[in-house]
């Protein structure tokens, strides 16, 4: 397995975000045959495996080494047709490379539900920004979970405030809007979307139409259009601008793992950092770095400790 990297401004990160929805078998042996594959082309990053196919974020120093494991993993999943939604970084995404076998790629809790071969009801971004500025009637919903939703979104969107994806359905039954309305959804690269979709068809929506290829694709080819704000990502650059750069606003909440932009300096240990607004809500958060320092703090206030290294261990 590759060793645990450190970034360096110095240090470009090449990164790439994909997914397939097609039938797999021997999942344990595909995961063996993946770690081979990231060890060889030097590639950190997590791949979620299931029987309906896979949903990655990858990433290598090494643009040649990216080209060379998307070109052996279409090979090896005899795969033609796969949108690799690409961007650069000089903060590293992941630490580690890994496999994560999943019942869902995507956890909406409907395993049943596999999206078609081909496109289902898939918009372009051109003919998205088509529907938001020549069109009136229309519900657009952001499938994305609530804190995801606070740091950006599409104009006039609606948020569901769902903690996980999984209480979408739920929400979705709960509306009351026409089953024959026409009906948006977004999320970050397309995946959930291709599931969230589904759900909505089964429940007798018979005008939806999801986002191809996400927020991501969107800011590839529209920046500062219509979506507003920066895109929430699942790894270490917390969240990319309208470049698709990471982040210079945000860091990952050391408390809970949400975005965060109000700063402290931990009154135990002295290390700057960030909290979210939530936290610093919360007397016990709202003065420290860690678990740890508040825990150790409330404890013993008179006491110092040796600054900590806030870095997630691991992004899921």
């Amino acid at each position: 397995m590759p060793a645990n990297i450190a970034s360096s401004p110095e240090m470009t990160f090449f990164i790439t975000t994909f997914y397939k929805f097609l039938g797999l078998t021997d999942l344990e042996k595909i995961k063996v045959e993946l770690e081979a594959l990231a060890l060889k082309t030097k590639t950190i990053g997590l791949i979620i495996l299931g029987s309906e196919g896979f949903n990655a974020t990858v990433s290598c120093t090494s643009e040649e080494n990216l080209n060379n494991f998307k070109a052996e993993l279409m090979q090896h999943f005899n795969i033609s047709d796969l949108m690799f939604k690409d961007s650069t970084s000089n903060v590293v995404p992941f630490r580690r490379f890994k496999v994560k076998i999943r019942e869902e790629i995507v956890t909406l809790g409907t395993p049943e539900l596999t999206p078609p071969d081909g496109v289902n009801h898939h918009l372009t971004p051109s003919e998205w920004n088509d529907v938001m500025k020549k069109e009136d009637d229309y519900v657009m919903i952001d499938t994305r979970n609530w804190y995801e939703t606070k740091i950006g979104t599409f104009n006039g969107a609606i948020n569901p405030k769902t903690d996980q994806f999984t209480e979408f359905p739920k929400f979705m039954e709960s509306q009351s809007i026409s089953k024959n309305k026409k009906v948006l959804i977004f999320c970050t690269g397309g995946i959930r979307c291709e599931k969230g979709i589904l759900e909505l068809q089964r429940q007798g929506y018979k005008n939806v139409y999801q986002l191809h290829g996400g927020i991501l694709n969107y800011i590839k080819e529209f920046p500062n259009d219509q979506f507003q704000g920066e895109c929430f990502v699942f790894d270490h650059r917390v969240a990319l601008d309208q470049k698709l750069a990471p982040t210079k606003n945000y860091k990952l909440c050391p408390h809970c793992g949400q975005p965060a932009a109000t700063e402290l300096d931990c009154k135990r240990c002295d290390t700057h950092t960030m909290i979210c607004e939530d936290c610093a809500k919360m007397a016990w958060k709202q003065e420290t770095c860690s678990k740890n320092c508040a825990y150790q703090y409330e404890l013993h206030p008179e006491r110092k400790s040796a600054p900590q290294i806030i870095f997630r261990s691991e992004i899921t």
